[in-house]
């Protein structure tokens, strides 16, 4: 499948459309270079490359200097769930860069450059610090927008959050995930979606747990009156 104009009626629209093997070729020898404009682009290209790379790379120390602030506050029961919580964001993190990367990244370098040659430009020759800083704040959106639904459960554990809070924020997530899907990814709607979807799957998943936890201590709670009765 590729991003490709389909004609409907009287309207043209980028969608998916299905490969034959002419195409397969075309779209395989299409190759795009990066390029910079100025004496000192190198300079600041590896400056924004060094900025991006920090933040991800410094991130679990910050994580680390902020908890040694909020867990003195902590019950020893929330702490644990914090910590939990920081183990298995930073493989949600991972999973989402991983994601963005070999998923979602050709498709929205496909759809820009398809759509540049549907105006009629050409699209074989990128600005190199334009191209960085899309691919790098693709990548950590993806990355923590996979990290939303521990935050959110550890807040469900706390007991700042329940069942029926999520449930009721639903439809807000929706639009919020379709307005990080616009921000952050390439201008056009295939993408947008690409990226919308999976994360709002995560804040579904999360719904359903913090209903199997509620229903989980429900039951507990009745077992215990009823031994104490």
């Amino acid at each position: 499948m590729e991003l490709a104009p389909i004609t409907v009626g009287s309207n043209v629209f980028l969608g998916l459309k299905q490969l034959t093997n002419d195409s397969e070729i075309s779209v395989s020898e299409k190759r795009v270079n990066l390029i910079n404009l100025g004496p000192a682009a190198a300079f600041f290209l590896a400056v924004q490359i060094a900025l991006y790379g920090g933040i991800a790379l410094a991130s679990p120390f910050l994580f680390y200097f902020i908890g040694g602030f909020v867990f003195p506050a902590l019950k020893v029961k929330e702490k644990k769930y914090t910590f939990s919580g920081l183990a298995i964001g930073l493989f949600l993190f991972l999973f989402g860069a991983l994601f963005c990367y070999f998923v979602l990244m050709p498709v929205a370098l496909r759809a820009a450059t398809q759509y540049s040659e549907w105006m009629g430009f050409r699209a074989d020759t990128w600005r190199a610090e334009e191209y960085i800083s899309f691919v790098c704040k693709f990548i950590l959106g993806m990355g923590l927008g996979f990290e939303l639904p521990v935050v959110l459960l550890i807040l469900v554990k706390i007991g700042i959050l329940d069942y029926e809070k999520l449930a009721g924020f639903r439809r807000y997530m929706i639009v919020i995930n379709l307005i990080l899907g616009a921000v952050l990814t390439t201008p056009e709607v295939v993408t947008q979606i690409l990226m919308a979807i999976p994360l709002q799957l995560l804040y579904e998943i999360t719904i359903w747990i913090a209903w199997y936890w509620e229903r989980k201590e429900r039951k507990k709670q009745k077992q215990d009156d009823v031994i104490s009765i």
